[in-house]
């Protein structure tokens, strides 16, 4: 029992207990969590955090305000920890979702938009998306090496806001 007690004691000493955090036990808390994040990453699989898509943000902006919560003492580890882990699981579980069935996909992603074709722009797509010319220009050259939209025949918005030219 005493021996109990005594972990306890160091265990509050280097994490500390509630809002009332120094710098240092703050600090300890981030680094156990960041660890906690890493395995989460790592059952998410890295296609959550490669394609940059409003679905896989989702995940990063939630893991995010939940995992702090734990550093700055808002909220105790253990539920932040299971909080974290559903809604990681329930993102690898729409992932797959979505790679099984394409109507769901669409739903759940969306779908890539046709925002300039044969030297039309489509302009409500673009006000709609916030696009410029110049933002099609730009994807021209840095994208198929062609000095403006003209030279090229299509510029399309993926679901993950970037621009890609054909």
């Amino acid at each position: 029992m005493q021996l109990h007690s005594r972990m306890q004691s160091v265990v509050e000493t280097v994490f500390g207990h509630g809002k009332d955090l120094n710098a240092l036990q703050m600090c300890c808390r981030a680094l156990v969590l960041f660890f906690v994040a890493l395995v989460l990453v790592r059952v998410a699989g890295m296609r959550a955090f490669g394609r940059r898509s409003s679905f896989d943000t989702v995940i990063l902006v939630g893991l995010g305000a939940v995992m702090t919560r734990a550093i700055y003492g808002a909220s105790p580890a253990i539920p932040v920890i299971a909080a974290s882990a559903v809604l990681v699981i329930l993102h690898r579980v729409i992932g797959m979702l979505t790679a099984m069935s394409p109507r769901f996909e669409r739903l759940i992603k969306g779908s890539s938009q046709v925002v300039f074709h044969d030297g039309e722009m489509e302009t409500t797509t673009m006000q709609r998306s916030g696009i410029t010319p110049a933002d099609l220009d730009e994807a021209a050259r840095s994208k198929a090496q062609a000095s403006s939209r003209r030279d090229v025949r299509e510029i399309h918005l993926e679901t993950d806001g970037e621009l890609t030219v054909l």
